[in-house]
């Protein structure tokens, strides 16, 4: 790996030595398939970033390690002080780790030990394999395609029921619809036979700016035709020089048969590859044992839990698509709300297999927003600065409510309300604002998110979650919030309870334009934080969209003109009543 260029890598937000990688300059730098941050997020649903020169992704109770640095050879102990400041900042239980060698400290978790091979484009083919594939092509029909057909879903089943297959390996066939739909770099590469029948298909990555990953690959036993497989590989090295990339990265030697395979066609060992898999002890508060952790509410009492639930309701603000006879759903969501609609997401949650959200809302990814907001850069603006001293005590008095004696006696004081002159005072703009909106949402008993309910419930029961957003994405848009707007915005909090009120009645009763009819100066609907967002959702949903069974939630702002984007792109909408 030559060196220029590393530090345009490390750009965007970052807190120490923890960056928030920009992902185009990642997969510049990219020289193994774990490098390709948008594949190994979708795949996993886990949020990236760095640590020195280590990618690494988390999310909820988990990290995964990258232990092939974009810059530099490998060092075992460097990659070893990269994993504990990640491990100290994510606090994950389950830990794995992929890297060239084992450190010292996981030397006793060794799960995995393989090679990565490569097959370069310079290569010489021998030419009886062309002949092979020529023959091949006597019968098939080769296609580039994203579609994962039930065509696929049938060889991918048959493949995996014959092989002795790894979960790691066995994941990917699958997530491989899933996966397609979130990453636009990803392809199928098809052969078809003369009556339509699938009979061999490799899914490659492209994203990367040096090489093209071949991710996975079957062949069909029920509808077999000799050298098939050949024939793709053939076509994957013709693309791979046509769009100028220097290798082809064949992946893991697997086993014996499929190491032939590839160093047939010319790959070569080139990479060590281990992975390792181990568990961090779980932190528990005082008072409480890490070896008999407290049962679930519902499962000690469940008459209780249930009298504990919030106010239960239907999701009123939710539109069914339809689509060429697949249906989906798209849901306006209240970041702040009184009620939950946890029961009425489970149903719904029944009918889909995918559940898309604005960005990730696991614990791991919602501290990395909160440390930023709290370490704003040295020259930024204060807001403390622009508001006087009676402006600041009538937000206090809104976001906290009265004090004295009198609230004292009928408790009506806050005991954990935000410190408004702290967060004026020190923290980004941004960060400011949510914090005294949802400070003052709280006091009065809104301590609910349609988004966040439906992130952890479509979890629980198994489906595949994943923000549409980046973590460095949303940041930006963030930091693009005008801080005038904000400004005017706390200038006006004795009109917030207007605002909630109107807000609540509009969402239950699923009317989303009485929502907004006197909000426009909501400090966070500008045209880059609502119109802008708006056509990146469209273009990340609707490959999910377009196979049917997801549901999708994204702001309730964002609805005004989403629907009528949808409508465009074919679908039809209609409020669920």
């Amino acid at each position: 790996m030559d060196e220029n260029g590393l530090s345009e890598i490390k750009q965007g937000f970052s807190l120490g030595q923890i960056i928030l990688p920009d992902m185009s300059l990642i997969l510049a730098r990219a020289y193994v398939p774990e490098h390709s941050v948008r594949f190994m997020r979708a795949m996993s649903t886990g949020e990236p970033f760095l640590v020195n020169d280590y990618l690494f992704l988390a999310a909820e109770d988990w990290l995964m390690a990258i232990g092939y640095p974009l810059q530099g050879d490998f060092d075992p102990s460097q990659f070893e002080g990269a994993v504990k400041k990640a491990v100290q900042r994510t606090r994950p239980v389950k830990c794995w780790s992929v890297s060239p060698e084992l450190p010292p400290a996981l030397s006793g978790s060794g799960l995995e030990s393989d090679q990565y091979y490569i097959l370069r484009t310079s290569a010489r083919v021998q030419p009886r394999l062309l002949r092979l594939a020529e023959r091949a092509a006597g019968s098939l029909q080769v296609e580039y395609s994203r579609s994962f057909t039930p065509e696929h879903q049938r060889m991918w089943d048959e493949f995996v029921q014959e092989k002795d297959l790894s979960s790691r390996v066995r994941s990917m066939f699958d997530r491989t619809m899933h996966v397609l739909a979130g990453v636009h770099d990803l392809t199928l590469l098809n052969a078809w036979d003369e009556k339509g029948r699938l009979a061999a298909c490799l899914l490659l990555d492209h994203a990367p700016y040096r090489f093209t990953s071949y991710l996975i690959g079957a062949r069909s036993r029920s509808n077999y035709t000799p050298y098939a497989t050949d024939l793709l590989f053939r076509e994957m090295l013709a693309s791979a020089r046509r769009q100028n990339k220097e290798y082809i990265h064949l992946g893991l030697g697997v086993n014996p048969g499929i190491r032939r395979f590839k160093t047939k066609w010319g790959g070569e060992p080139v990479w060590s590859f281990e992975m390792a898999y181990w568990q961090e002890k779980r932190s528990y508060p005082a008072g409480v044992s890490g070896d008999r952790a407290s049962p679930e509410p519902f499962m000690e009492d469940k008459h209780r839990f249930f009298l504990d639930l919030p106010e239960q309701r239907k999701l009123a603000m939710l539109w069914e698509l339809e689509k060429k006879g697949r249906k989906s759903w798209i849901a306006g969501a209240a970041h702040f709300c009184r009620c939950s609609f946890r029961l009425h997401m489970r149903r719904l949650f029944e009918e889909v297999d995918t559940v898309l959200c604005e960005g990730p809302l696991d614990r791991v990814s919602m501290d990395f927003i909160a440390d930023i907001g709290k370490n704003p850069d040295p020259d930024s603006t204060r807001l403390a600065s622009l508001l006087t001293e009676p402006e600041i005590l009538e937000l206090e008095r809104t976001v906290l409510g009265p004090k004295g004696f009198w609230a004292a006696l009928l408790n009506m004081n806050v005991q954990d309300g935000p410190d408004v002159r702290y967060h004026l005072a020190h923290t980004r703009h941004w960060l400011a604002f949510f914090a005294m909106w949802s400070g003052f949402l709280r006091r009065h008993g809104w301590d609910q998110s349609v988004d966040m309910e439906a992130w952890n419930t479509a979890r629980d029961m198994d489906k595949y979650v994943l923000g549409m957003e980046t973590i460095a994405e949303q940041l930006a848009t963030l930091e693009s919030i005008p801080v005038e707007r904000i400004i005017s915005f706390f200038r006006d909090c004795r009109n917030w309870g207007k605002l909630m009120k109107r807000f609540e009645k509009g969402y239950l009763k699923g009317k989303l334009e009485f929502m907004f009819g006197s909000s426009v100066e909501f400090p966070s609907r500008t045209e880059m934080v609502i119109n802008r967002r708006d056509e990146r959702f469209l273009h990340r949903m609707l490959p999910f969209l377009e196979q049917g069974r997801c549901a999708v939630f994204v702001g309730t702002a964002h609805m005004l003109n989403l629907r009528h984007m949808l409508r465009t792109q074919g679908f039809s909408l209609k409020l669920c009543s």
